[in-house]
């Protein structure tokens, strides 16, 4: 008997913990939100979630505007950061035709004439470099540039294309493998080769792109062969609705009519190109020139921008708007109130009283003769 109440008196103890803290698995198994208040009421809580969320879509038109006098790789980072402040980048697309990518700035000429004049004057050994150069694949040292990027060719470049040739031959399961063997190292070799080797063709404007995250898109020599790809491009983007904000990259008036259907679709946009008053611009929401996009100007004024539209939106939102049908319905009501009122006074006073006052209005004072006449009974 005594260990049955033992037994009853341990359990009691275990559950005590439980029953005087109720609360515990509350909090265990629910969640509260923090910020709920008066803000989840106000419609400009609704509309900051709403533009923070917004889908940013980047469209550049490399005929139009190529990054002549800016590394490719540094305009896309920093016109990609100054679109971020728009909103969430979703889409980055780059059109151009194979002209584009074989041309080379004139600076990008001048630097290689200088590099060529080097090379000489180090071979000579007229000049001689403070630092010896470094290969980043095996480590080795050279005084010269010229046998830096002999070594490179015989060897890292030879090694280079033997791992393709064995991706390229592989079949299945050991084609994967072998991409998984040689990832590192061919990532290696390509950010080397950037800086040894000089491109064959053109300045490697669509390696650049690529790697800074554009989908760059090769099309046609015709004339303005980019220019309709790219307006289709844009249409569908908003026909799918997967952007609410398109950043333009190109000072051709051609795509105003592309900016003005974004418009109508309440689609924000945002031009970035040379012309301070371009057509462009004058249809955009906002725009920004490369020198601002690069100094880091573009993505500060890019927070005011997006308060002014946030504005606007709340703007809209609580803005009235005339409906005839239903100021219509509203007078139709109110006349009909104002004849049962009539009815219900008429009632209450009766009908002399009523007579009375249909004679007289009752705000209208007495006069002085009245009063007197009053005062003498």
């Amino acid at each position: 008997m005594f260990l049955k109440f033992r037994d009853i008196f341990r359990k009691i103890q275990s559950s005590e913990p439980r029953i005087r803290n109720p609360c515990s698995a509350l909090f265990r198994y629910c969640h509260f939100e923090k910020n709920v208040g008066f803000d989840s009421l106000n419609p400009t809580h609704f509309v900051a979630q709403k533009t923070a969320q917004n889908n940013v879509a980047i469209f550049w038109d490399l005929d139009n505007k190529p990054p002549k006098t800016f590394p490719p790789y540094e305009a896309a980072i920093k016109l990609r950061a100054a679109a971020s402040s728009f909103g969430v980048v979703r889409h980055m697309v780059a059109y151009a035709n194979s002209h584009a990518f074989s041309y080379v700035p004139q600076v990008v000429r001048e630097q290689r004439k200088e590099r060529k004049l080097l090379n000489r004057l180090e071979n000579k050994g007229v000049i001689k470099p403070p630092e010896p150069y470094f290969c980043r694949v095996c480590g080795r040292r050279f005084y010269t540039n010229e046998k830096l990027i002999n070594h490179f060719k015989q060897i890292h470049e030879r090694e280079h294309k033997k791992r393709l040739n064995q991706i390229d031959s592989a079949r299945g399961k050991r084609r994967v493998n072998l991409v998984a063997k040689y990832s590192m190292k061919m990532e290696k070799y390509k950010n080397a080769a950037r800086d040894i080797l000089t491109p064959k063709v053109g300045y490697g404007l669509a390696d650049e792109l690529k790697r800074a995250g554009f989908w760059v898109k090769t099309v046609s020599n015709k004339p303005q062969a980019a220019d309709v790809v790219l307006r289709d491009h844009m249409v569908d983007v908003m026909d799918k609705r997967r952007a609410e904000c398109l950043v333009l990259v190109s000072d051709d008036s051609d795509f105003v009519d592309v900016l003005n259907e974004a418009k109508l679709r309440c689609v924000k946009t945002v031009v970035v190109g040379d012309i301070n008053d371009g057509a462009l611009k004058r249809v955009a929401d906002a725009g920004f020139c490369w020198r601002e996009i690069l100094m880091g100007k573009a993505k500060k004024e890019a927070v005011s921008v997006v308060g002014k539209w946030k504005d606007r939106d709340v703007l809209k939102i609580l803005e009235w708007t005339y409906n005839p049908d239903v100021e219509k319905e509203y007078d139709l009501n109110g006349e009909c109130d104002d004849e049962m009122e009539d009815d219900f006074v008429d009632d209450i006073v009766g009908g002399d009283d009523a007579e009375s006052i249909q004679k007289g209005t009752w705000w209208e004072l007495d006069s002085d003769s009245d009063a007197s006449s009053s005062q003498s009974l």
